[in-house]
């Protein structure tokens, strides 16, 4: 009732394109001057939401897109764009702003959707879904979802010791290089679903 290739090819696909290690820097630039306890609550948070939205459009995703007359590529240049309206923010130091710390749940968006719950992760599922013919195939693709989900929350959940090595000084460092990776996501993101639109047209 498992099916080991299935589960590792989809698990690698996701690991590659969610990038636990990649989030780690974006996740503490974007949690940066909130109290311990709560950036592990949003670390929760944000698998939580990214678990939710892939659960979703795993099960329901052909008739979420075909009932809005949202092609995939239109869903990666959205998708772009506001992970370029986050990534200025960090560039520009916009969220070093005590409102912004207080006021603005990151869990949700960016990190929950669309940094984790990308275009790409979305459709490597529903894709992967689809596939699975078989009840073994299911599981195997379900366990793999909900497995990459688990290294994502571990990994961010204990990236907050890095803020205690590295201070302030370390974390407006680390904004800075979230913003310029952030930006560079957002940019091959937009190129990527601009290109799938030439190519259908």
């Amino acid at each position: 009732m498992f099916d080991a290739a299935v589960f590792g090819s989809l698990f690698l696909t996701l690991f590659v394109i969610m990038d636990p290690p990649g989030i780690t820097p974006i996740f503490l630039a974007l949690t940066a001057g909130r109290p311990g306890k709560v950036q592990k609550r949003m670390a929760f948070q944000a698998v939580c939401v990214a678990g939710g939205v892939i659960v979703v459009f795993g099960l329901l995703g052909h008739q979420i897109l075909n009932y809005l007359h949202v092609s995939v590529p239109a869903l990666m240049i959205a998708g772009g764009l506001l992970l370029l309206l986050i990534a200025l923010d960090l560039l520009t130091g916009k969220t070093d702003e005590p409102k912004q710390t207080k006021d603005v749940n990151v869990a949700l968006v960016p990190l929950g959707m669309p940094l984790l719950a990308g275009p790409g992760a979305i459709v490597s599922v529903i894709l992967a879904v689809q596939k699975a013919d078989s009840v073994a195939t299911q599981v195997s693709v379900w366990c793999a979802i909900l497995a990459i989900h688990v290294v994502l929350w571990v990994v961010m959940r204990y990236s907050l010791l890095i803020i205690r090595v590295i201070k302030d000084g370390g974390v407006v460092l680390v904004t800075r290089l979230a913003g310029m990776m952030l930006s560079a996501i957002a940019v091959q993101q937009i190129i990527n679903g601009v290109t799938q639109v030439i190519k259908g047209a």
